[in-house]
């Protein structure tokens, strides 16, 4: 298996502590110079976008209870280069890059463009960025982009048209990105069917706000209008790059295997037999620019609580460590939704890597394939720099070995 590791940046209070941004920030750069001393693949971080705190104070808040920020990275791109400067041979990933905010798709694709052009000028020209896009998790983060319904129809359709509306984000970045010139009127029209609503209802009340009560399908208007444009630069390397999809869509992810060779991001919460499916086809459906069709493109996010403190019995480490899990879990819970569900952590913990070493090693060979590549979650709800650099260093130390048998 692939061991990589995710960081969230979360500023939010835990056991009554809330580092502020600076011990954040300094907190990131200890641990992400801790793995790649101890040898982890990439980096994943997490991108947020726009303040949980001021939008928990308008109407129809997302997360009205969530105290602090959610995440402090808004660009991988702009981090990517203080980390490359502090470690020697771990990889960057952002889990993920919204291409609703920050001007859109077509800003996205030229900034990339722009970071992979001066990367390859650079000492660490050999090390990839491994980009997630995607639609964004919250409304809050997008809405000022425009990302909003603009009329009747459009709101009764949301959020079926959300989707729509990244597809065609997804089109213009990857066309953009691979340098194609063209105009919003090539770009694939935006159209919805019943099979794309949950009802016939729903459907009806979308036929009758668009003033199309019989119709079969109904065709909107484009998110983003432009003339005919090209980005520069123009003679971008994609040696550094590797791209994934943020999407469970399947739709989406062979779509975007037509423009670009993308992998897919993002599937923890995905039931194993619909990972096992996307694994059987993508194979026929990879952009065969990126070569063969492997597991490790699709990098799956872990929560990992490891315990293996000396002196102690494999019970009593296995204890602490589940105890750790569901104090976590209970806050992360109560910070996000304002509740606490027994049967909604307990299936949490069920579905982390929770343990001790031998433990966790059994867990991930049960449950994953050899070929996998894991973003272990070792930061989550932890402002304990050293404990967070501990629990990675007892699972290379521990785990990895037992698992990949080295």
């Amino acid at each position: 298996m692939l061991f990589d590791v995710f960081f969230s940046i979360c500023q939010t209070p835990v056991n009554g502590v809330m580092p502020n941004e600076r011990e954040m920030f300094r907190n990131f750069f200890e641990q992400v110079e801790a793995a790649d001393d101890l040898g982890y693949g990439v980096a994943w971080i997490a991108e947020s976008h726009l303040s949980c705190e001021v939008q928990k104070h308008n109407p129809g808040a997302v997360i009205p209870n969530f105290v602090g920020e959610i995440g402090l990275n808004t660009d991988v791109l702009l981090l990517a280069p203080h980390i490359f400067a502090r470690t020697n041979k771990i990889e960057i990933g952002a889990a993920i890059k919204s291409l609703f905010c920050n001007g859109g798709p077509i800003a996205h694709a030229e900034a990339l463009k722009s970071f992979l052009s001066l990367h390859q000028f650079t000492p660490d020209a050999h090390r990839k960025i491994h980009l997630g896009v995607a639609a964004g998790r919250f409304p809050f983060s997008s809405a000022p982009f425009g990302i909003v319904p603009r009329n009747e129809a459009e709101k009764n359709a949301w959020p079926a048209l959300k989707g729509k509306i990244f597809s065609e984000a997804l089109e213009i970045f990857l066309r953009f990105l691979r340098g194609d010139v063209f105009s919003s009127a090539d770009v694939t029209p935006t159209l919805l069917t019943r099979q794309d609503m949950r009802s016939d209802s729903d459907w009806t009340r979308v036929c009758e706000a668009a003033g199309q009560p019989d119709a079969t399908q109904i065709r909107f208007d484009n998110r983003w209008t432009f003339a005919r444009t090209g980005v520069i630069p123009k003679e971008t390397p994609f040696d550094a790059l590797q791209l994934y999809v943020g999407s469970h869509e399947s739709k989406i992810q062979d779509f975007a295997n037509t423009l670009m060779p993308c992998g897919v991001l993002n599937l923890s919460i995905t039931p194993g037999e619909e990972i096992e499916r996307a694994h059987a086809r993508m194979p026929a459906t990879f952009h065969p620019a990126g070569g063969t069709w492997r597991r490790s493109f699709m990098p799956r996010t872990v929560l990992v609580f490891l315990d293996a403190t000396p002196g102690l019995s494999s019970a009593q480490q296995s204890a602490r460590a589940h105890e750790k899990a569901r104090k976590a879990l209970n806050t992360y819970w109560n910070a996000l939704e304002g509740t606490l569900d027994p049967a909604r952590i307990e299936n949490a913990v069920n579905n982390a890597l929770v343990g001790n070493a031998v433990e966790i090693a059994t867990q991930l060979k049960e449950r994953f394939h050899t070929d996998d590549r894991l973003m272990l979650w070792f930061d989550f709800f932890n402002h304990n720099s050293q404990e967070v650099i501990t629990s990675m260093r007892d699972f290379q130390r521990f785990v990895a070995p037992l698992v990949n048998g080295k």
